[in-house]
């Protein structure tokens, strides 16, 4: 991987990315796009861009959730690795072992102490949140989630924890691949997979409660992970 800093970013990244390129990247880091408002299709601030040499890709903007985002928006407290940083090497490790996530591009931050931060990844072609399609098209759905259920049984096989991970953070594409977005604040899992299996049940099931989504989504992606020998 290499670094470098350019007008005060500091970037890391796998692809053999210019000066010119990373410029064009940093042009886009303000404003931050605003984030999403619905599980449907995530939570994720956002912008897109065709960068030159390499294609479509999305820039993630870290911003904070819960009561300390009224205070602090987009600023962290520097204890090591960059939240960007973290992401884009487990998304690395990740694909690494076959797992359908975003490619990651680069990841860059702002500030010492405080800082700010961005992620950079490939764009999915053209693609819909499996929130969003099972209110649409239950067939596709019903062919989407034992993919989803493989892929989700690649991270419990591997001991990773995607802490979030529900239908707004899996999309779909045209041709019926699923993906899996998201990984902020993922981590290795030193727990058994069996618990680490129940953690991934727990949380897509509140999401289909608490968002109203058809039961049948959380019925059929827990028998398929039920299933899943781990």
């Amino acid at each position: 991987m290499q670094t470098r800093t350019v007008d005060s970013y500091h970037f890391g990244f796998s692809l053999n990315l210019t000066e010119p390129q990373l410029r064009t990247l940093a042009g886009f880091f303000h404003p931050p796009a605003p984030a999403a408002g619905s599980v449907l299709d995530g939570r994720t601030s956002a912008s897109r861009l065709q960068l030159d040499g390499v294609g479509s890709v999305v820039i993630k903007h870290y911003r904070r959730g819960g009561l300390l985002r009224h205070l602090v928006k987009r600023r962290y407290l520097n204890f090591g690795k960059t939240r960007s940083q973290q992401e884009f090497e487990l998304l690395n490790a990740a694909g690494a072992l076959g797992v359908n996530v975003p490619q990651p591009v680069a990841y860059a931050h702002r500030g010492r102490l405080f800082y700010q931060a961005w992620l950079i990844t490939r764009a999915i072609g053209e693609s819909m949140s499996l929130a969003r399609l099972s209110l649409q098209d239950e067939a596709q759905t019903r062919r989407a989630v034992p993919l989803i259920a493989e892929q989700i049984g690649l991270l419990i096989q591997n001991h990773i924890l995607h802490v979030d991970l529900h239908p707004g953070n899996v999309v779909v594409d045209g041709r019926g691949r699923v993906y899996l977005l998201d990984f902020d604040k993922g981590r290795f899992y030193r727990g058994s997979r069996k618990k680490l299996r129940c953690r991934y049940i727990a949380r897509w099931q509140r999401a289909i409660v608490k968002h109203r989504l058809p039961e049948t989504l959380g019925d059929a992606l827990t028998n398929g992970l039920i299933n899943i020998r781990i």
